[in-house]
């Protein structure tokens, strides 16, 4: 799930990815196109409601494909994402435009 806010007079997105608590997650990180898809730069914090989260400022204007890793194994995209592409793998990549 994907909660977003406009800061800097438009000109950055702050976005909330949200991982829902249905996934049972031990651990979650979110890469994608912002980190260089590194699994070390953006680990998720769970909440009291099951579920885990990453808050990011991203610049506006553009789109970012990003993915949840979980459990250090599974690969994981956005129920909620703003559209989907394919990747090289066979699968698709979540994207939010901000």
């Amino acid at each position: 799930m994907l909660h977003k806010r406009y800061l800097s007079q438009g000109k950055i997105c702050e976005v909330t990815f949200v991982l829902p608590s249905a996934i049972n997650a031990k651990t979650a990180v979110l890469v994608g196109d912002f980190n260089n898809w590194d699994k070390k730069v953006a680990p998720m914090i769970y909440t009291a409601d099951g579920s885990w989260q990453v808050i990011l400022r991203l610049d506006t204007r553009r789109e970012y494909q990003f993915r949840y890793f979980v459990n250090g194994s599974e690969w994981h995209n956005d129920w909620e994402a703003d559209r989907y592409v394919m990747n090289p793998y066979g699968g698709e990549n979540s994207v939010v435009v901000t």
